[in-house]
C-alpha cells in the first residue's frame, strides 16, 4: 500500500512538473519573472515573508540551465550576431517609430525631407535617437491598390528621394529601418515572393532593418533573401517570435507587462546581442518603460506620433532618456556581457540591479522603483585590492566601507537613488579609461539637476482647422449645382479609426472643441450654398487642365489612370481620381467655387431627419457600386449610375463610389483631411486597411505628407459655392 501510495505520488509530481520541466520559473511571454519571494508579502498571504538563504543563486542558476537548455532544444546559431552588417543593432537603443506625415521630417512647402530638423528637436528634447523605424503604410494603406512597397515608392522623390532621406539619416549616425506587413494580401501582388521583393526595395534605398508588423517572428527566408542580395537586414518582429527565430530575428520590440520587480527579458537572455525595443506606445507616463529597459540593458521604442495622435514625452521622461540613453551608450560593450547577472542582490526592498560583468571591470544597471528617494548603503561587492568604484549616474567616485564577514572581506557601496530613477556603478581596477572618464563628467554635469524638477505633466497638442475662403455668393443655382438651404443642423460625427479609442487626441478638433476627440456634436447654423450634383468627372478635369495647363509641382501618381494627357475611354463620366487635396483646391478656385466643409457635405447628404444613408435609415446594396475585392481597382462607377442613392436633396453620388475631399485639420507634427462618402474599392484578408465610413454619421480621417503620396484612386471631390441669403 505504502509503494503504490510513492509511486503515485510521484506520477502526479511528475505530471505537474511536465509544462516547467527546464525551469521553475517558466517565462511569461517575453519575460523572465522573479522569484515569487521577492514580493511583497503580507500577513494573510505568507506565515514569513521574504526570501531564504540563496534563493537568487538557485534562481540565476535555474535560469541558466533553461537557457542552456533552449539554446541545444532550438539548434541556436549566433552567426547572425557577428555579421559585421548587423552589429550597429547591439547598440540601437533609442528608436521612435516616426510617421512620414510628421510635419518635422517632410515640409511639403519646400518639397523637401527635413531630416535635420527631425533629429535636432529629438537631440534637443531627450537626447537624439540610434535608429528610426519610417512608418510609411497603415493607417492609410488600403484605400487604394497600392501595397506595402508602392506606399514606400510613393514618398517624395520616388525611390530616388527616399534613398537620399536615407543618407541624411546615415549622415547622422542613425540607422534606418521600414515595416512590412504581410498581412497586406489584399492589394497588389508585388509579382514575386514578398521576402525577395521587400530584400530589394530595401537594398534600392539603402535601409538597415525591416520591423515585421503584427508578426509573432519574421520568418527565415526573409533574412535569406536579404542575404542573397548582398544586403543583410535587421528583422524586427512586432511580437514574441519563437526561440529558433532568435537565430535570424537579431531585433524585437517589447511588449511588456509591467510589474513592481522587472522581469527579464526572454531573448536578452537567450543571447545578450539581441537588442529589444521596448514598445509601448499608448503610455502617459513612460518610466516603466525606461526602467525595464535600463534594467535589462535594452533600448526603447520612443514612440510620440501613433497613426497621427501625439503622445509626447513629458519632460521628465525625456530628460530620464537623455540620461538611461548616454549611460546606456557609454557602457554599450558592457551590456552584451555573457555574464549577464539579473536581480544582484542590493539592501533596499524596490531597488533592483543588473550585473554586467566585462574582463576585469564591472558595471551594475539599477532603478529605483519606489516612490521616494534614497540614500546611503545600497550594495554589497567582494572586496578586491585595488578596485575603485564610480557612481556613473551621478559622476562621482565612491569611497566604499570595508567589513569583515566571518573571515571574507566585502565592500559596501553607497549612494542616492532618486524616487522613480536610476543608478550605474562602475568597478574598475585602477583609473578609468578616457572614453569612461569622459562619460563620467557628462554624467555629472547632466544629474546636477534632479529628475524632480522636470514636469511630468501630458499635453495634448491643440489642432487648428484650416480656413477655407467663402467663394463669390451666387443669387441661384450655378450649372451642374443643387441649393441647400442651411438652417439649423445637429452635426453628430464619429471617426474611424481603427486604434485608440476615445483617448483624448484620436480624431480631430473641430474650432468649438478644446481637444481632438473620437466623438463629435454640435448644433450649428449652417449658411445655404450651392453644392454640385455629382463629383467631379474626368471630363470637367480635363477642361480645366486644357484652360489653365496646371502641371503640380510634385507630379507623383497625378492623374495616375490617365494615359498621353486624357482618361480612359468611356471614362469621361466617371469620377475623377488620383488628385491630392491641392489638386481639388486648384481645380474649385479655377471654377469659382470650393471645397465643402464638413458639416456642409453632411447635411446634403443627411438632411435634417438624421438619417443614416443618403436614401434612408437601411443600407441597399442596390443604391451604390458594387464593391470591388479584388486586388487591382477596376475604377468607380459613372457619376449618375445609381440615382436612387440620391440624398434628400437630390445630390448624387454621395457614398460608395468615391471617397470626397472636405475639411484639412493640423496640429504641429500632423496634418490630416477628412474625408466623406466611403469608396467603392474594399481590399480584402485584414481589418488593418482604411476603415471604410459609408454611414452619414462617420468619417475617415486621412494623413497628409505629400500631394504625390496622398492622391489615391479611391479619392475624387465635389464643389460648393456660398448662396445669397
Amino acid at each position: 500500500m505504502q509503494r503504490t501510495f510513492c509511486l503515485g505520488f510521484l506520477a502526479v509530481a511528475l505530471v505537474l512538473a511536465a509544462p516547467a520541466q527546464d525551469t521553475q520559473y517558466p517565462a511569461h511571454g517575453q519575460q523572465i519573472p522573479a522569484p515569487q519571494c521577492m514580493n511583497l508579502h503580507f500577513a494573510w498571504q505568507v506565515a514569513q515573508p521574504g526570501c531564504p538563504p540563496f534563493v537568487h543563486e538557485r534562481w540565476l542558476a535555474d535560469i541558466e540551465h533553461w537557457r542552456a537548455e533552449r539554446r541545444i532544444r532550438t539548434t541556436f546559431d549566433p552567426a547572425r550576431y557577428e555579421l559585421p552588417a548587423l552589429k550597429w543593432t547591439q547598440s540601437s537603443f533609442i528608436q521612435p517609430q516616426m510617421m512620414v506625415q510628421d510635419r518635422y521630417f517632410y515640409d511639403p512647402a519646400t518639397g523637401q525631407y527635413t531630416v535635420d530638423r527631425y533629429l535636432d528637436d529629438l537631440e534637443k528634447r531627450y537626447g537624439g535617437i540610434d535608429a528610426v523605424l519610417i512608418w510609411s503604410t497603415y493607417p492609410n494603406m488600403g484605400i487604394d491598390d497600392r501595397n506595402q512597397l508602392e506606399m514606400v515608392e510613393s514618398m517624395p522623390g520616388g525611390i530616388e528621394g527616399v534613398h537620399k532621406m536615407v543618407e541624411e539619416f546615415h549622415r547622422r549616425g542613425v540607422r534606418v529601418l521600414f515595416p512590412m506587413m504581410m498581412w497586406d494580401e489584399g492589394t497588389h501582388d508585388p509579382g514575386k515572393p514578398w521576402p525577395q521583393a521587400i530584400a530589394e526595395l530595401m537594398k534600392a534605398i539603402d535601409a538597415d532593418g525591416v520591423n515585421g508588423d503584427t508578426q509573432d517572428g519574421v520568418p527565415l527566408g526573409f533574412s535569406l533573401a536579404a542575404e542573397a542580395a548582398g544586403h543583410p537586414l535587421a528583422f524586427e518582429p512586432e511580437t514574441s517570435p519563437s526561440d529558433e527565430a532568435l537565430s535570424w530575428n537579431v531585433m524585437t520590440w517589447g511588449q511588456y507587462t509591467f510589474p513592481f520587480i522587472p522581469m527579464v527579458d526572454r531573448y536578452k537572455w537567450l543571447e545578450t546581442r539581441h537588442m529589444v525595443n521596448i514598445s509601448d506606445r499608448w503610455a502617459l507616463d513612460k518610466t516603466n518603460d525606461l526602467q525595464f529597459a535600463f534594467f535589462n540593458g535594452v533600448g526603447w521604442e520612443s514612440w510620440e506620433n501613433v497613426w497621427g495622435i501625439w503622445n509626447d514625452i513629458n519632460p521628465r521622461d525625456a530628460e530620464a532618456t537623455r540620461r538611461v540613453a548616454t549611460l546606456e551608450r557609454g557602457i554599450a560593450p558592457f551590456l552584451v556581457s555573457p555574464g549577464w547577472e539579473p536581480l544582484y542582490p542590493m539592501h533596499t526592498y524596490g531597488v533592483y540591479a543588473s550585473r554586467w560583468p566585462l574582463g576585469k571591470e564591472t558595471v551594475w544597471t539599477i532603478v529605483n522603483r519606489g516612490f521616494y528617494d534614497l540614500g546611503g548603503r545600497q550594495m554589497d561587492v567582494p572586496f578586491t585590492p585595488g578596485m575603485r568604484y564610480f557612481d556613473l549616474y551621478h559622476g562621482v567616485e565612491l569611497k566604499p566601507e570595508i567589513e569583515d564577514r566571518m573571515g571574507d572581506r566585502t565592500a559596501v557601496l553607497s549612494f542616492n537613488l532618486e524616487a522613480s530613477g536610476y543608478g550605474a556603478i562602475l568597478a574598475t581596477p585602477g583609473e578609468p579609461g578616457e572614453a569612461m572618464k569622459a562619460l563620467i563628467q557628462k554624467m555629472a554635469a547632466m544629474t546636477a539637476k534632479p529628475l524632480a524638477a522636470y514636469s511630468h505633466e501630458h499635453s495634448i497638442l491643440s489642432q487648428q482647422m484650416t480656413p477655407i475662403a467663402p467663394t463669390k455668393p451666387a443669387a441661384e443655382a450655378p450649372a451642374g449645382m443643387v441649393r441647400i438651404p442651411g438652417g439649423t443642423f445637429v452635426f453628430k460625427v464619429s471617426g474611424t479609426e481603427i486604434e485608440g479609442g476615445d483617448d483624448p487626441g484620436v480624431d480631430v478638433q473641430y474650432p468649438w472643441e478644446d481637444s481632438p476627440r473620437r466623438y463629435h456634436e454640435k448644433t450649428m447654423q449652417v449658411a445655404p450654398f450651392y453644392m454640385d450634383k455629382f463629383p467631379v468627372t474626368n471630363a470637367q478635369f480635363k477642361q480645366f487642365l486644357d484652360t489653365t495647363h496646371y502641371e503640380p509641382r510634385d507630379s507623383i501618381h497625378f492623374l495616375r489612370d490617365w494615359k498621353d494627357g486624357t482618361y480612359p475611354q468611356g471614362w469621361d463620366n466617371r469620377p475623377v481620381t488620383w488628385v491630392s487635396l491641392e489638386d481639388a483646391r486648384a481645380y474649385a478656385a479655377w471654377a469659382g467655387k470650393r471645397l465643402p466643409h464638413e458639416w456642409e457635405w453632411q447635411l446634403t447628404a443627411q438632411g435634417t431627419d438624421g438619417r443614416a444613408y443618403p436614401w434612408g435609415d437601411q443600407w441597399v446594396p442596390a443604391d451604390v457600386p458594387t464593391p470591388a475585392t479584388g486586388r487591382t481597382m477596376p475604377g468607380p462607377d459613372p457619376v449618375d449610375a445609381h440615382p436612387q442613392g440620391a440624398s434628400p436633396y437630390g445630390v448624387m453620388d454621395m457614398v460608395g463610389n468615391v471617397w470626397q475631399w472636405t475639411d484639412e485639420f493640423t496640429d504641429e507634427h500632423t496634418r490630416a483631411a477628412i474625408l466623406r462618402g466611403g469608396e467603392y474599392y474594399h481590399p480584402q484578408g485584414s481589418i488593418w486597411y482604411f476603415p471604410e465610413a459609408l454611414r452619414n454619421d462617420e468619417h475617415s480621417k486621412l494623413l497628409l505628407m505629400a500631394p504625390g503620396y496622398d492622391r489615391s484612386g479611391g479619392v475624387g471631390f465635389r464643389c460648393v459655392v456660398d448662396a445669397q441669403r
